[in-house]
């Protein structure tokens, strides 16, 4: 367990918006900062954050949080591991309890497999640097290709023996469990139960997740025989899911937000050439066809895509059609068409830096049109294919969401296809439509679904109470009242009858010691605020907003956290009025806790109601009669101070 000075060192080393920076392109907007949501599929932004309060709050699913809540819900961290890994990026050394490596059994599975692939990073770099065979067959491939030993280092490039069980020795000998060597892909076992490497005599592309962890690999064959596959890669586990993932993109995050561009290549070799030229803002789907989940990924950092193709025609007409996908998720995208015979790599390690980039400025088109002259060109003067290359041009430029972009690319490709352009305006509302009304089906087929379901459940032995009684919700309600009061002024001073002054929170959690708390998360609260005074201490939203408890973090961001605020000058410029709970802090505070007992009053006596129905004997009814005369007394006054009036 981390030890709680080490967490309160993070937390005051934490800037939110720089670590939040580092996932999602974020814009400043008065006080705040605002960004598309990482957690949703949406165009408007929703998800803001809030350097003041150190919080996030994304309105599109309801998460919020702390920067350790957002690299929990982000990256499945676990609480500790988000401590971790802010205190690596701080430069602050994290003290825990004792937990000896004979522990380690007690990891999370996840955890596990990181640390399982971490040392399998740490065993392939070492073996290719500090052995015979890896500096002979691994170091001088990669020397050969022209890596740089910098580049070797930073990627954490590697070579794995090529031996049968030389990895997989020596992790069992390090005590890690075959277990997570087999789920990690890193060993496979036999049909008698002996593991064996997978990578044996292979060099290592370590394939890093967004926060720098090792989560899988690639490994490339150096032997000419055919029957051996050229890449073998890390095959699906927890921490490693392919179609999420994104080669070098923890290296090239910070250059594509400040170049407001990625670069899209194909493999491992094309990355590292590009990057150690000096281009970092590139990235690679590893060979597997693009999905829109490592399209999101891009779009965290920019909305601009540039595609660089090698010379093979038959491969860039196969890709064309996927490349719609970005197209729908609302990206710029532009394509880089290298010679024949080049690819990325080859390219910038035959020509150099400058060539290279002057080579992407001088020939980067806009994908629509880049694909419509592809498609032109195949179909010469057959009227019949140009029609479908019309249509299917028209199909992608209908993906485009933004509306305008869509009749600029209207018209450029008008000219293109020598076509009116009317005719492809009109072919493009029939599109959209058609994808209209396809749509409004599909959610009328979903809302018949709901509809045809029984209006009880039956399936249940007993009635259900599907939603809770109006009291409840105003009980949780009245409770979530004081703890925004406690988490909003608790630490402020308040001047009570111009002769005294005292801190709010202790005043609440005094004034409520005769009061139990029914709803557990805002109870928990209250518990923390109150032990904290109790032992001298007055705690302050940071206390709760970086609380282990999902659930207490939940809630003080939903009361923390408003989507919309007043500007400076609203007053000047409506002449509104709008009241403002702090003019009379008396008041609220007051309201808040008075209305609260009152409430607990209520539900005393409508429980003394039933008990009197029930009493069975005449001590007990005068008991029970006794106790609502004096709740009533208690209900009175205290309505008589709130100024409510009694309609029991």
């Amino acid at each position: 367990m981390i030890q709680k000075s080490t967490i309160d060192r993070i937390m005051e080393a934490t800037d939110i918006v720089e670590v939040i920076g580092e996932f999602v392109q974020l814009k400043k907007r008065g006080a705040n900062y605002v960004g598309l949501s990482p957690f949703a599929n949406e165009r408007t932004p929703s998800f803001t954050v809030s350097p003041a309060k150190g919080i996030f709050k994304d309105f599109s699913t309801g998460k919020g949080g702390s920067a350790v809540t957002f690299l929990m819900e982000l990256e499945k961290f676990s609480y500790p591991e988000a401590l971790k890994w802010l205190a690596k990026k701080y430069g602050i050394e994290v003290e825990e309890t004792v937990e000896a490596p004979e522990n380690r059994e007690e990891e999370l599975r996840r955890e596990s497999l990181l640390i399982v692939s971490a040392f399998a990073a740490k065993f392939f770099h070492e073996t290719m640097l500090d052995t015979d065979e890896g500096q002979s067959i691994g170091l001088s491939y990669f020397k050969e290709r022209g890596f740089t030993a910098e580049t070797i280092k930073k990627f954490e490039l590697g070579y794995s023996p090529d031996q049968w069980e030389a990895f997989t020795g020596a992790a069992i000998r390090n005590g890690y469990k075959e277990q997570f060597l087999v789920e990690s892909g890193l060993s496979v076992k036999r049909d008698n139960g002996a593991l064996f490497d997978r990578y044996r005599g292979r060099v290592m592309f370590p394939i890093h997740n967004f926060t720098g962890r090792v989560i899988g690999f690639g490994g490339r064959t150096l032997k000419k025989d055919k029957n051996v596959a050229k890449y073998v890669n890390s095959p699906e586990s927890e921490i490693y899911h392919k179609s999420n993932v994104l080669y070098g993109l923890y290296f090239a995050k910070k250059a594509i937000r400040e170049q407001d561009n990625c670069y899209l290549v194909e493999g491992y070799a094309d990355v590292l050439s590009v990057h150690q030229a000096g281009v970092e803002n590139v990235v690679a789907s590893s060979g597997t066809s693009l999905t829109t989940e490592q399209i999101k990924l891009i779009s965290r950092f920019t909305k601009n895509i540039t595609i660089l193709y090698d010379g093979d025609a038959a491969g860039i007409k196969a890709s064309l059609r996927g490349l719609d996908m970005i197209l729908e998720e609302g990206l710029n995208v532009k394509v880089v068409l290298f010679p024949d015979g080049h690819d990325p790599d080859s390219f910038v390690q035959s020509k150099g830096s400058s060539a290279f980039k002057k080579h992407i400025e001088e020939n980067k088109k806009d994908f629509i049109l880049y694909k419509t002259q592809i498609l032109l060109k195949e179909v010469g003067n057959d009227p019949i294919k140009k029609a479908d290359v019309i249509r299917e041009v028209v199909e992608s430029i209908a993906k485009i969401p933004d509306s305008i972009k869509a009749s600029v690319f209207i018209k450029e490709c008008s000219g293109l296809l020598q076509i009116d352009e009317r005719a492809l305006m009109s072919e493009l509302g029939k599109m959209r439509t058609a994808k209209a009304k396809k749509d409004e089906q599909q959610r009328q087929q979903q809302n018949n679904r709901y509809s045809e379901m029984p209006d009880e459940p039956h399936f249940f032995d007993e009635p259900v109470e599907l939603e809770a009684p109006a009291t409840a919700k105003e009980e949780t309600s009245q409770e979530k009242e004081i703890v925004r009061l406690l988490l909003l002024y608790g630490n402020k001073i308040i001047d009570w009858d111009g002769n005294s002054n005292t801190y709010i929170g202790p005043f609440i959690i005094a004034e409520l010691s005769d009061v139990t708390f029914d709803n557990p998360i805002c109870k928990s609260i209250v518990d923390i605020y109150r032990s904290d005074v109790e032992n001298g201490d007055l705690p302050d939203d940071a206390t709760f907003i970086h609380h282990a408890n999902k659930d207490i973090v939940n809630l003080t961001i939903d009361i923390l956290a408003t989507k919309y605020s007043l500007s400076d000058n609203w007053y000047e410029m409506h002449k509104i009025k709008v009241n403002d709970e702090q003019e009379n802090m008396r008041a609220t505070i007051l309201g808040g806790i008075f209305h609260l007992k009152l409430h607990k009053v209520k539900k005393i006596l409508d429980e003394v109601v039933t008990e009197l129905k029930t009493a069975q004997s005449a001590e007990d009814q005068d008991n029970l009669q006794i106790k609502y005369i004096r709740m009533k007394k208690v209900e009175k006054s205290i309505s008589d101070f709130l100024g409510t009036v009694i309609t029991r």
